[in-house]
């Protein structure tokens, strides 16, 4: 029994107590050095159960909660494994896998498929009832939940356990195994065949139980191009060589293999680009205009301006389009946003990234903004990403807005373009102080707490806001900024007695209030 404990060992101890002498149990992981997963492959070691223990929350790795523990176990390294036969001690004879996190068996898919797949599908000559048909029957055999994942991972293995969501940590999970075996069904452990006894004892969790994908099953195909990128016995050249297949294919497909696509293109190194075989099959793509004119007709017509904007950015590590182009692809991008309206805390989330290096700024003219674009404040925000200073300016003043809308926008702006300037950060608090008390004066103090306010004039202000705040999330927005600050230049006895007199009851016992009482009390 090989086991994989990168957090709680409740789980691994309890099968050990409670299993026969002829079960061995051989611990994978070892504290302290990095490639241990790659040094437990190549150990002749044959597994026939494994029980891997680790929180799962985002479905990318089993990871621990501990202080100071680092090892974790990335599911890209078990793909790679499982597709590359690398590691056939782990995957070639198992019969029963443990998956103790959360989530691990959950069955939501990871991606949809989206209204442009439908469309591409039309433009590719389907009628629409068959786009209808294909973009639902896409989403379904590439969604890859993390039910997906895992049963291409441990693919022909007979019995799966897991979580469809929330799983019992380690104290809780243990005492439930432990009455599994008290009732004599520990004999089914290795036996390949799912227990309904376990099941349901951890039915208030979640288990679920599964099999292994089959060459037969109707998404296999799907393990196999995942793997094309993942098969470390494939050459870069053979990588490269499936993506210009695939790009010569349906769009639809092309977009739900996204994520893996960039994934891929972004780890050849500017070493492995020079190489002959690799070279000449990056230009043999970058020189396919026919799957170049499609794909960016794809990433235009893409719903999600977030996709767009990834596609755009592969687009240009293919060679399909210069730097110049890539930038102006990028504008156009925003200018579609700003001309449909409907511009959102997303869309200047992503002007904001993407304009961090500020290349795009000198595509900006392209935009052509109006006067009545920069004065809404989702508007400013984007051109600001984008180096506006007027625009700037207005997106800043929205901080103290009374419209939270405009209030989130300021705060999503400020984010990546932090105030740097002392008298202007000044301004903006004391406008901020000067709201009346409300969800978006909470919003606005919150964003003002990350800039660790110094000024006297400022805190004291802010113990007098406190004071005659009427909400107890105000007055908690406030404890948050002082409690951040310089807090030991204003402490006084008076400013604790304002604290302590004039804070509303908490609802919901102590807070960030108690924690400011208790350090100024300290100081």
């Amino acid at each position: 029994m090989c086991t994989i404990t990168v957090n709680s060992p409740d789980e691994k101890e309890t099968f050990r107590r409670n299993l026969p002498d002829d079960y061995q149990f051989v611990e994978l992981v070892e504290p302290g050095r990095p490639d241990w997963f790659a040094a437990a492959c190549r150990k002749d070691v044959r597994c026939d159960v494994l029980l891997v223990s680790g929180h799962f929350d985002d479905g990318t790795e089993f990871y621990s909660d501990r202080l100071g523990a680092r090892e974790s176990l990335p599911v890209a390294d078990l793909e790679r494994a499982s597709c590359s036969e690398s590691c056939p001690g782990l995957f070639s004879q198992l019969k029963e896998v443990y998956l103790f996190g959360c989530n691990t068996l959950e069955a939501a898919p990871l991606r949809t498929a989206s209204a442009e797949i439908a469309r591409s599908l039309i433009r590719s000559g389907h009628s629409p009832a068959d786009a209808e048909r294909l973009s639902r029957e896409l989403g379904e055999t590439h969604g890859e939940s993390n039910r997906d994942r895992m049963r291409h991972i441990f693919k022909d293995v007979p019995v799966i356990y897991g979580f469809s969501s929330k799983a019992p940590l380690g104290h809780a999970a243990g005492p439930v195994l432990e009455r599994y075996f008290q009732s004599s069904a520990g004999a089914e452990i290795g036996g390949g065949r799912a227990s309904a006894k376990l099941v349901g004892l951890f039915a208030a969790s979640s288990m679920t139980a599964i099999g292994g994908l089959r060459d037969s099953d109707a998404d296999a195909s799907v393990r196999r191009d995942a793997c094309q990128l993942s098969d470390d016995r494939l050459s870069s050249a053979q990588k490269v060589a499936f993506i210009h297949r695939l790009m010569r294919g349906e769009m639809a497909a092309v977009r739900m293999l996204l994520d893996r696509v960039e994934h891929y293109v972004a780890s050849l190194s500017d070493a492995d680009r020079k190489t002959p075989a690799v070279s000449q099959a990056l230009d043999e793509l970058a020189h396919d205009r026919d799957a170049r004119e499609r794909y960016l007709d794809f990433a235009r017509d893409a719903d999600q301006p977030a996709v767009r904007a990834r596609m755009i950015v592969l687009a240009g590590s293919l060679g399909w389009l210069s730097p110049s182009e890539k930038r102006a692809e990028l504008v156009r991008l925003f200018g579609d946003r700003l001309a449909a309206g409907g511009v959102g805390v997303s869309d200047v989330d992503l002007a904001c990234s993407l304009g961090s290096n500020h290349e795009l700024d000198q595509e900006r003219a392209r935009l052509l903004p109006s006067a009545a674009s920069i004065s809404k404040a989702a508007h400013a925000a984007v051109l600001a990403c984008l180096g506006s200073t007027d625009a700037r300016t207005r997106v800043v003043r929205a901080l103290a807005s009374p419209y939270d809308d405009d209030v989130q926008i300021a705060q999503t702006y400020l984010h990546h373009r932090p105030i740097g300037d002392a008298t202007e950060l000044r301004d903006l608090a004391i406008a901020v102080l000067r709201m009346s008390g409300s969800e978006s004066q909470v919003r606005a103090l919150e964003t003002l707490a990350a800039y660790r306010l110094a000024d006297k004039e400022i805190l004291e202000e802010l113990t007098q806001v406190f004071s005659l705040a009427k909400s107890i999330d105000v007055q908690r927005a406030i404890a948050g900024i002082l409690i951040r600050s310089d807090y030991r230049t204003i402490a006084s006895p008076e400013l604790i007695r304002v604290l302590r007199q004039h804070r509303l009851k908490s609802p919901d016992g102590a807070d960030v209030i108690d924690a400011l009482l208790r350090r100024m009390l300290v100081s």
